[in-house]
């Protein structure tokens, strides 16, 4: 193996270093890295951080895989500890893993179903008010309907208004966290500036929430099959359980995770199919074969094959994670490359997703590419919408039913039709959303 390779990069500003370009389109910038500079790209976020994009997936295995006990969370997300505090997407090494093994049953594929018929239902109840030929920004749809999943499913609460009640605090949470990202100072959460008090006052509602339920449910005797029961059930190897603070940062990360990434991951998969009306098409020839006029039930799921392929390509083109950050703990060498403690490296599932070498004209939207386990033909890292290794999303199964049922119980009643001349552009924020909201005019088929 050729060693101490030297990655190369664009030059940047003296004090800046490239943080602006990134912040301006951090899409645009990584794919022109990726294409310009080969597989480690190497710039700058201000004077002295050194930063690698990696675009290989042999690479990205090493990193996320092989030798991920080289590598910690990045940086930023210390921007979301305020809100996250030790949660599985914030937590760190022997506590992470711990916390993991206390949450995975609950992820399970058999113990996920029971939670399909939720799914179902709230979708159809929320649905049941459309009408015919109206406008409605779908996203914000979207973001109501999984926020009731999450509730219930977690909480077994039936949280009526959606952001209305508490979507506002985490819309706020999310939008103050991407502004300390992406700010060249980073003044810490004591400092009373409005961007910081602003976030304090967000938690503080969430907090009121998440404490009250834990408290409710120490004191009910009764076991409820959700997840917070799951939770407040689970024992470590030792017999310890979680504290009230371990729990709401569970809580709070599956929250966070549980409705944010798959209402993105809806409202895209809807915007493509209005977009693509051969594959909408078959989307709505496949529910009617396998659904006709009954009601959705939980076990269709694995029949929906197609709407699967679907969700599945929609994630190619617009994953909800568009970028995964690490930063390199001890010194460590990959391919030929030295990655210096300090370090950040980056992979961009948006990036890599794109990549004509696996994905034949890469910009057009083809479910069909997920047919006969193509996956399997490719290596494992060119396609992660959920990440990869230890720290592999642990909500994927969940996720992907709950992407699946709620499209069935929506386009068997409705075509959701994108408007003549709206321009609809990706927003990476923490997630990838699209600009400034997703207008869409409702239709009865």
């Amino acid at each position: 193996m050729t060693k101490n390779k030297k990655a190369q990069g664009p030059k940047g500003k003296l004090f800046t270093g490239h943080t602006k370009m990134f912040s301006a389109d951090p899409l645009g910038f990584m794919a022109g890295l990726a294409e310009s500079y080969g597989p480690v790209a190497k710039f700058r976020f201000g004077p002295f951080q050194k930063v690698y994009l990696i675009s290989d997936p042999e690479m990205i295995k090493e990193v996320l895989v092989t030798k991920q006990k080289y590598f910690v969370k990045s940086q930023d997300f210390e921007s979301l500890k305020p809100l996250l505090g030790e949660g599985l997407l914030t937590s760190e090494k022997e506590f992470h893993m711990r916390q993991r093994r206390l949450i995975q049953p609950s992820f399970k594929k058999t113990e996920i179903m029971q939670y399909g018929q939720d799914m179902i239902d709230i979708t159809k109840s929320y649905a049941s008010a459309w009408k015919e030929g109206e406008e409605r920004i779908i996203n914000h749809d979207m973001m109501d309907i999984t926020l009731a999943i999450v509730s219930k499913t977690m909480f077994s609460k039936d949280f009526q208004g959606g952001y209305d009640h508490i979507g506002n605090s985490i819309e706020t949470s999310m939008r103050m966290a991407i502004k300390s990202m992406r700010g060249l100072i980073k003044p810490p959460l004591w400092v009373p500036t409005k961007n910081n008090r602003n976030y304090k006052k967000a938690i503080q509602t969430l907090d009121e929430v998440l404490y009250s339920l834990i408290g409710e449910r120490r004191q009910d005797a009764g076991s409820r099959n959700d997840m917070l029961g799951i939770l407040l059930d689970a024992r470590s190897e030792d017999g310890l359980g979680m504290t009230d603070e371990q729990v709401r940062d569970e809580l709070m990360t599956i929250f966070l995770a549980g409705h944010e990434t798959t209402a993105n991951a809806l409202s895209w998969t809807l915007y493509l199919l209005s977009r693509n009306p051969e594959a909408e098409a078959k989307v709505h020839r496949e529910i009617d074969e396998v659904i006709g006029g009954r009601d959705p039930r939980p076990e269709d799921f694995m029949k929906l094959v197609y709407t699967q392929n679907v969700v599945w390509e929609s994630l190619r083109l617009f994953p909800p994670g568009f970028v995964a950050g690490r930063k390199v703990d001890k010194d460590v060498e990959i391919n030929g490359y030295t990655f210096k403690k300090g370090d950040m490296v980056l992979a961009s599932q948006y990036v890599m997703h794109r990549k004509s070498e696996y994905f034949p004209e890469p910009e057009t939207f083809r479910p069909e590419r997920f047919d006969n386990n193509y996956l399997r033909t490719i290596p494992a890292f060119a396609y992660f919408p959920f990440g990869g290794g230890p720290r592999v999303c642990i909500g994927n199964h969940f996720a992907l039913m709950e992407a699946v049922l709620v499209l069935a119980s929506i386009l068997q009643h409705f075509k959701v039709i994108l408007p003549e001349g709206q321009i609809v552009k990706p927003f990476p924020s923490i997630t990838l959303r699209p600009k400034g909201g997703l207008k869409m005019r409702i239709e009865r088929r």
